[in-house]
C-alpha cells in the first residue's frame, strides 16, 4: 500500500511538473493587442488580443507587449516584469482609466523574476471621463508603483486624473526614471515620489503641466534629479521637496507656477543649476523650512515675490 501511494504521489508532482512547464511554455516572450483582436486568441501578431490585460497572461516574464494599431487598450495591474509598447506598431496605444488608476505596478523579485522591471514605452495614459452631464477627471491616477526595483516611463503622456498623474510609494530599494514625457492637467501632483525605499529617480526632457504640483520629492530616503524639463501653471509649486527629500535641478524652467521652486519643512535640500524661475505669480523660491542651494549660473527673476537670495539656509555652491 505504502508503495502505490508512493507511485501515486510521484506520479501527481510529475504531472504538476509538466502542466507547469507546458504553461510557461506557452507563454510568448513577445505578444500583440490590437483594436480588432479578441481576448481568447493566443495574442500573436495575427491573432491578436484586445486587451493588455489579456495579453499579459499569455506573456512570459520580462517580455513585451506591442500595439498593432491604434486603440484603447484598458488598464493593468502589472505583477511580473513587462515592456508595454505603445507604438512600434502601426498607431499609438492607449489606456483610458476612467474611475480607476491606468497602471498599478506591484511586482515583487524573485527567483524566477530578478528584474522586477516594468516599462511603459509611447503610451497615451488618459483619466478623462463623466459625471452625469459634466466632462471632468474620473481617472484616480495614471500610475502607481508599490512595489519593483526600476520602473522606466518613456515618451509617455499622463493626462487628467483627479489625483497624481504618477505616485511612487515603493518601501524597497529601487529607480524611477522618466523620459520624454508629459505629465499634465491632473488634480493631484504630477509626479510624488512618498515611500521609505530609498527610490532614485532621473527625469529628463520632461513637462510638468497644470498639475497641483510639477513635481515633489518627500520623505529623507527619496532623491530625484530632473534636467532640460519645464514646470509650468501647477497651482502650487514647479518643482518641490519635503520631509527631507532632495532634489537636483539642472537646466530647467519654472514659470506660471504660483511658486516656483519649493524647498519644504527642514532638512529638505534642492540644489539648482542653469535654471531659469521667473513669472511665477506668489514666489519665485519659496524656503518653507528646507535649503535651496544654487550653483551661481541661474536666473531668478520677474516673479511676484522672493526673487532671491538664492540661499537662506547654507553657502552658496561655486
Amino acid at each position: 500500500m505504502n508503495k502505490f501511494r508512493l507511485s501515486i504521489n510521484i506520479l501527481a508532482i510529475a504531472i504538476f511538473t509538466f502542466a507547469f512547464a507546458s504553461f510557461a511554455q506557452a507563454q510568448a516572450t513577445r505578444t500583440w493587442v490590437s483594436g480588432v483582436g479578441d481576448d481568447v486568441n493566443p495574442c500573436s501578431r495575427t491573432a491578436p488580443c484586445k486587451t493588455f490585460a489579456g495579453a499579459i497572461s499569455k506573456t512570459f516574464i520580462n517580455g513585451e507587449i506591442d500595439c498593432l494599431d491604434e486603440g484603447g487598450f484598458g488598464t493593468l495591474t502589472v505583477t511580473k516584469s513587462i515592456t508595454i509598447e505603445g507604438t512600434y506598431g502601426s498607431g499609438f496605444g492607449s489606456t483610458l482609466a476612467s474611475g480607476t488608476t491606468g497602471f498599478l505596478i506591484n511586482v515583487t523579485p524573485s527567483a524566477n523574476d530578478p528584474l522586477a522591471t516594468v516599462r511603459l514605452r509611447n503610451l497615451s495614459i488618459t483619466g478623462t471621463g463623466a459625471s452625469g452631464a459634466v466632462g471632468t477627471r474620473t481617472g484616480v491616477r495614471g500610475v502607481r508603483v508599490l512595489q519593483a526595483t526600476n520602473v522606466y516611463i518613456e515618451n509617455c503622456l499622463i493626462t487628467d486624473f483627479s489625483n497624481e498623474g504618477l505616485k511612487d510609494e515603493r518601501t524597497i530599494n529601487g529607480g524611477l526614471f522618466i523620459m520624454d514625457s508629459t505629465i499634465r492637467n491632473n488634480g493631484g501632483i504630477g509626479v510624488q515620489m512618498i515611500g521609505t525605499g530609498n527610490v532614485k529617480g532621473i527625469f529628463n526632457n520632461d513637462n510638468f503641466l497644470g498639475n497641483s504640483n510639477g513635481i515633489n520629492i518627500s520623505g529623507a530616503t527619496n532623491i530625484a534629479t530632473v534636467r532640460d524639463s519645464v514646470a509650468s501653471n501647477n497651482t502650487s509649486d514647479g518643482f518641490g521637496a519635503q520631509l527631507g527629500g532632495q532634489l537636483e535641478i539642472i537646466n530647467c524652467v519654472a514659470t506660471y507656477n504660483s511658486s516656483g521652486i519649493d524647498a519644504n519643512t527642514a532638512g529638505t535640500v534642492i540644489r539648482v543649476s542653469r535654471t531659469t524661475v521667473t513669472r511665477n505669480t506668489v514666489q519665485g523660491l519659496n524656503f518653507g523650512g528646507g535649503s535651496i542651494f544654487s550653483y551661481g549660473n541661474n536666473e531668478v527673476a520677474g516673479n511676484a515675490g522672493n526673487n532671491g537670495p538664492f540661499t537662506v539656509n547654507g553657502p552658496t555652491l561655486q
